[in-house]
């Protein structure tokens, strides 16, 4: 037998025993995640009646539960819970949130736990599109796996308007921004969690206001919780930039179906009215529009929106009032913050312009913000807050958080 036949039979048994590791790892990724499927599945049962609000569901303090029920179906080595609970909106109403809480099974520090608030990208504004609604209501918490292993409680708001009854809020600052910092306040309300006042904000898209408003209100609205250091990736900072630069695409069709609806809503006091803005086309299709969901509608979603595609609007929103008052103050960077601040951007994203993001940036710089900006050349709108995870751990762990 010659030298490289010997050595041949020699990696066998390794190669064999790496064949065995690599089976058995695969064998157990697919029994957690089948398992955690299955229990999605089987809490699906109950869904309808946990969103369904008791009479006295406002009555209370904000960030309190109003209730909870504990998740089978949950990540690896976590447990997970629904929550509703208290929040309140832009005019100082007391409404309600629901979303979702998730904590390492691991030993707590003695200090508890920091608590990670997840604010997530557009998903709709109907109540069904809510992320604790989904069939799988961990799949949009990007960087999930990272956040857990580093020890965070993960506090996922569905925001108000969602899940459960409450006024539209899409892309209304100030409810957006109370509905996280009080999911937080739900989490520590849920004593297995150990979720401490210490907090870590982290949004995408949509998500990326709610976290810059939670960050902006919290010295006043939660002055118990420590904001200790914030992270968005594409945000819809600028909503001035973000309507102007596409009300006359298929995107700002959908946003404008979502967005003009909640501020025709929140704003009907101030002259902020349907017909004042939109086309009769658009405003036809309108209530269509805002029953479906953005990932799972999306086909259906261009379908309806394209035959209005250019003939949208009456008016530039960015022009007239009261529409421009609106969007300026529903944009984020009006008042500056103490915390770190983390700003990821994809050069291909061509929704949340780069251009857009550089400018927020600037701004937030001389205000005093503390900003570490990291643009990446290979991302989009969709994939920025996944490619930005290497970066934004490196950076928690700058700032020992």
């Amino acid at each position: 037998m010659n030298n490289d036949a010997r050595r041949g039979r020699r990696r066998h048994p390794l190669v064999r025993a790496a064949l065995l590791v690599t089976l058995i790892i695969v064998i157990a990724t697919v029994a957690v995640v089948g398992a955690r499927l299955i229990g999605d599945d089987a809490e699906r049962r109950d869904e309808a009646a946990f969103y369904a609000q008791p009479a006295d569901a406002a009555a209370g303090d904000p960030g309190t539960l109003i209730r909870s029920a504990e998740l089978v179906g949950v990540p690896f080595e976590a447990r997970a819970w629904r929550v509703m609970y208290r929040t309140t909106d832009v005019q100082g109403q007391a409404v309600v949130s629901t979303g979702i809480v998730v904590a390492p099974r691991s030993a707590a520090p003695r200090e508890g736990r920091t608590v990670l608030a997840w604010a997530h990208p557009t998903t709709g504004a109907a109540e069904d599109c809510a992320p604790s609604r989904s069939f799988d209501p961990y799949a949009l918490i990007e960087g999930m796996r990272f956040l857990l292993d580093r020890g965070y409680v993960i506090a996922a708001t569905d925001y108000v308007g969602m899940g459960t009854a409450g006024p539209d809020s899409y892309l209304v600052g100030d409810t957006g921004g109370n509905a996280v910092l009080d999911a937080v306040r739900a989490a520590q309300h849920l004593e297995d969690t150990r979720a401490s006042e210490r907090v870590v904000l982290w949004g995408h898209s949509q998500g990326g206001q709610a976290a810059l408003f939670a960050a902006q209100r919290a010295p006043a609205y939660a002055p118990d919780l420590t904001i200790a250091g914030v992270a968005v990736a594409a945000p819809a900072a600028d909503l001035t930039a973000l309507l102007s630069d596409h009300i006359n695409d298929i995107s700002g069709v959908t946003i404008g179906s979502y967005a003009f609806t909640a501020y025709a809503q929140v704003y009907a006091d101030r002259g902020a009215t349907l017909d004042g803005i939109l086309t009769p086309a658009a405003y036809a299709v309108l209530p269509e529009m805002n029953q479906l969901c953005l990932l799972s509608d999306m086909t259906q979603l261009h379908h309806i929106a394209q035959p209005v595609v250019g003939h949208f609007v009456t008016a530039d929103p960015a022009k007239v009032q009261p529409w421009a008052s609106i969007l300026a103050e529903n944009s984020a960077g009006g008042t500056g913050f103490s915390a770190p601040l983390f700003v990821a951007q994809g050069l291909k994203d061509t929704l949340v312009l780069p251009a857009a993001t550089e400018q927020f940036v600037a701004h937030e710089k001389q205000l005093g913000v503390d900003v570490d900006f990291h643009p990446i050349s290979d991302a989009d709108h969709g994939t920025v807050a996944y490619l930005a995870l290497p970066a934004l751990m490196a950076w928690l762990d700058s700032h020992r958080l």
